[in-house]
């Protein structure tokens, strides 16, 4: 068996190309947390507090509480069986425990705390940051980083006023080999890429039908509502069913295609689209479920370039051999970017020409945590802009511009209409459309404001 320094040596070693960050900090597979933390220098410790931890957010607790150059010291979650499992499994990681904080605001009034993780449902995602940077933290916000466009714009402005630094949790954008070939696509190995198609598979079962009941006794159910307008408590909402509601989610477009959709914005090097279109609808079930479990959304941009993005929720056949990945193709040839952090060149004639492998274990249908040690990349890179002012690899304009573009594809879906947009800024040309889905209605008193 090899030694901690000789696994860490070869993992540097395979993944030195672009990945000088790993040096301060990763999760390391095989490693136990208490080797993990001696074989990292030690650094002063950001503290975050993290929100919403019952399933992604409790993999980024124990994520960031791996991590040598920070301390969980919050734990926010309305759902108090949630808190107390993070609150454990972070206890058992950094050998420290982090306070309960059932209502992150509490948290954020602690002077000590720099950073909030936001994780809780797609409604609080903006809402939540803004606060946080108005507070004077920093922010890290999984995808998407809006659950409307109007938020995306607020929480742009947030971060310019208060100075924050706003990560979003596009985390492949740190992937070594995944940013690899995003530089080999823009350095023109397959000529100019002019189109790309991305894709999420899954066989995801029926929610039912569901049914009013009373509010669990370990549930905030107002809390969790939040900015959102109040609605009865149903027994199939919680924990995950919440994405298939437009009140509080939104759709496989958000919360799995904003992924692909970002690479293909990174590799074709566009912004804002000048016309968007979807099709799709829930066909597999009647049910519950009110946003597609089957949906393609076309895009297209002014620098003559075009992107799709298909979504089956409830039927996996894989594409390319994956589950989920993007294609570029381009005027030589096309270059596949697989599940992990792996991508395939082709020529025009279908031939491997080039091929990246990685030795990573991912796993992209696992919701929880399907990809820690390459994540772990992305958050040292938050770390490095908090400390040291370093780029980041997910600002959150790019984060509004990539959420952005999954948002117009379903509103081009619920209106029935082609969008054109006006490429300066993203806004809907259709003023109808544009006051009818651009923002929502708040519940009176949580309206976020910048």
């Amino acid at each position: 068996m090899q030694s901690s320094s000789s696994s860490r040596r070869d993992f540097l070693r395979k993944t030195a190309a672009g990945t000088a960050v790993l040096s301060l900090g990763g999760v390391l597979p095989g490693f136990s947390p208490r080797s993990y933390a001696n074989i990292l220098g030690a650094n002063e410790r950001i503290k975050v507090g993290v929100m919403g931890v019952n399933s992604r957010g409790l993999a980024l607790a124990s994520n960031f509480a791996l991590q040598k150059n920070c301390e969980v010291i919050a734990i926010s979650d309305v759902d108090s069986r949630a808190a107390d499992k993070c609150i454990k499994a972070v206890e058992e990681l950094q050998k420290s425990r982090p306070k309960a904080a059932p209502d992150f605001r509490k948290a954020l009034e602690d002077k000590d705390l720099e950073a909030l993780v936001v994780a809780a449902p797609d409604h609080w995602h903006a809402p939540a940051a803004i606060l946080a940077c108005q507070a004077g933290k920093h922010v890290y916000v999984e995808k998407p980083c809006s659950h409307n466009p109007h938020e995306g714009e607020l929480l742009m402005a947030a971060t310019e006023k208060y100075k924050r630094v706003v990560q979003m949790g596009n985390q492949r954008r740190s992937w070594p080999n995944v940013a690899k070939a995003i530089k080999e696509v823009k350095e023109g190995i397959i000529g100019r890429p002019y189109f790309a198609k991305g894709w999420y598979t899954n066989n995801r079962p029926s929610i039912g039908v569901g049914k009013e009941a009373a509010v669990p006794t370990w549930l905030d159910f107002d809390l969790w509502q939040g900015p959102a307008p109040r609605r009865p408590f149903k027994d199939n909402l919680l924990h995950y069913n919440w994405h298939w509601f437009w009140h509080w989610g939104t759709g496989e477009a958000l919360n799995n295609g904003t992924h692909m959709v970002d690479l293909m914005r990174w590799g074709l090097s566009v912004e804002y689209p000048t016309r968007v279109s979807s099709s799709g609808g829930r066909y597999r079930y009647q049910d519950d479920w009110e946003t597609p479990d089957t949906q393609v959304i076309t895009m297209e941009f002014a620098n003559n370039t075009s992107m799709v993005w298909e979504g089956r929720s409830c039927n996996g056949r894989t594409v390319e051999d994956n589950s989920v990945g993007v294609v570029f193709y381009g005027d030589t040839g096309s270059v596949v970017i697989e599940s992990g952090n792996t991508y395939k060149v082709y020529d025009l004639q279908n031939k491997l020409v080039k091929e990246a492998k990685n030795d990573f274990v991912i796993d992209p249908r696992d919701r929880m945590n399907p990809s820690q040690a390459l994540d772990a990349i992305h958050i040292q890179n938050f770390f490095e802009a908090i400390r040291n002012g370093a780029a980041l690899a997910a600002d959150i304009k790019g984060g509004h511009q990539s959420t952005l573009l999954c948002q117009l594809g379903n509103i081009a879906l619920r209106s029935g209409e082609t969008l054109n947009i006006d490429p300066a800024n993203g806004h809907i040309k259709n003023k109808g459309i544009m006051k009818k889905y651009w923002k929502r209605e708040y519940q009176s008193g949580w309206e976020p404001k910048v």
